[in-house]
């Protein structure tokens, strides 16, 4: 063990200073006491000096915080030393893997999505790169310095203030961001402040509840009309041509929820399946004179129906869905556009692709309506949407049915001139 050997090292200085002794005893009996002394007293100040030196080297050594440059030392100082030497290199390993382990976690804090500040008695001591997107912080100049000072949002500060966090705030930041803000106590004043950008959470909950709310509301009129009739019906209060009526009452009703129900399980798989392979080649000559046949037939001869396409030009995807995204836009312009009106379909080439274009003398749209036609059940006239059997739903499933397809919607309308829809497709879906 060290320690035995550090021991016997003492006990070996211990003997050379009793040899010392034994050598001044024989010199003061040889010659003269006082000589004895005067050699027992320099051998001792020899010896005292030695140790003197070497504990200032021990003592500059263990000052500089090297690891490596070990004096040189006789006897027990060099037990001493190398004993030192060990237990310094540990304490730096320690000390090396703490850092590492404090940078490890450090990286892992700053990786997170959530924001985290830490505080010592409400003062930063350190925050992540989210805290400081999160709450408007700067590490260089806001560390040290008051959390209350710096977040002067009224509902965290009394949060802060009021010691019971048990369940999270919501703060809603000037730029229209909502953050979920939760604080943590531990050790000795210190609090952990977590903030999480719940603004998408929010936003889907909200279109969450709207779109029941919506479902509920478009449901709501059949389903009265329905119940209405057959207590009619049941009660016997109709003869037989009122029970027609409200027969063919009660079938268009009914196919309205149909095409309802039919859109929402449209609306569904677009918006939960994966995008379709580009390995499907669409023949979009053919699938536009389709169109212009079908806008014929629904127009029943109201309208004048032009169709322009480019030939040799095919789109890569699912036919499915443009064939119902490009449906809708074509159906839409029909029945939005007085008798005698013209409705003009296009597929054309682009420098950076290909787009089709749905243009009609329709009745127009005003410039508010137009950023949120996409959105589900938004209706610009809601009785007039009814009126031509629309569901709310149509221009949502274009939406979405072109952004699988990598393509845009562009809607420009004037009120009382007309309307142009157009489905731009970029490069890598278009093959010619």
């Amino acid at each position: 063990m060290p320690q035995s050997r550090i021991a016997r090292r003492l006990a070996g200085s211990a003997l050379l200073l009793l040899a010392a002794g034994v050598v001044a005893l024989v010199v003061g009996f040889m010659f003269d006491s006082e000589w004895g002394w005067v050699v027992f007293s320099i051998s001792l100040l020899l010896l005292l000096g030695d140790q003197l030196r070497q504990l200032y080297a021990l003592g500059t050594w263990l000052e500089s915080g090297e690891v490596r440059a070990e004096p040189r030392a006789r006897g027990a100082w060099d037990e001493l030393h190398a004993l030192l030497h060990r237990s310094k290199r540990e304490a730096a390993r320690r000390e090396a893997e703490l850092a590492r382990a404090l940078n490890r976690w450090r990286e892992a804090a700053r990786a997170l999505p959530d924001g985290v500040v830490i505080l010592q008695d409400d003062r930063i001591e350190w925050c992540n790169d989210t805290a400081l997107a999160h709450l408007d912080l700067d590490p260089a100049r806001d560390v040290g310095h008051a959390i209350t000072h710096l977040v002067r949002i009224p509902e965290f500060l009394a949060y802060l203030e009021g010691g019971d966090y048990a369940k999270p705030i919501e703060l809603r930041p000037p730029d229209g961001r909502t953050l979920s803000v939760q604080v943590v106590s531990y050790g000795d004043g210190q609090r952990l402040v977590l903030s999480r950008d719940v603004t998408r959470f929010e936003r889907m909950e909200r279109t969450r509840r709207e779109f029941v709310a919506n479902v509920s509301h478009e449901m709501r009129t059949p389903l009265t009309v329905i119940t209405g009739f057959l207590e009619t019906l049941r009660d016997g209060g109709a003869d037989a041509e009122e029970t027609r009526h409200y027969l063919s009452l009660m079938t268009d009703q009914a196919r309205r929820m149909e095409r309802l129900v039919a859109d929402l399980l449209t609306l569904s798989a677009l918006e939960s399946s994966p995008p379709p392979p580009m390995e499907e080649p669409i023949d979009m000559g053919a699938l536009v004179e389709r169109m212009g046949a079908e806008a014929r037939a629904l127009s029943a001869g109201r309208h004048k129906v032009e169709v322009e396409h480019a030939e040799g030009i095919e789109l890569l995807g699912s036919e499915k869905e443009i064939t119902s995204a490009l449906g809708n836009l074509v159906s839409n312009a029909i029945r939005y556009t007085p008798q005698g009106g013209t409705v003009r379909l296009r597929w054309l080439a682009e420098p950076d692709g290909a787009a089709f274009y749905v243009e009609d003398t329709g009745i127009g749209i005003s410039p508010e309506h137009i950023p949120r036609l996409t959105e589900r059940f938004y209706r610009v006239d809601r009785g007039r949407s009814r009126e031509t059997g629309g569901t709310g739903l149509g221009l949502a499933i274009v939406k979405h049915a072109l952004g699988r397809h990598g393509a845009t919607l562009d809607i420009h309308s004037t009120p009382g001139q007309g309307s142009r829809f157009t489905a731009r497709f970029a490069g890598p879906r278009v093959r010619q």
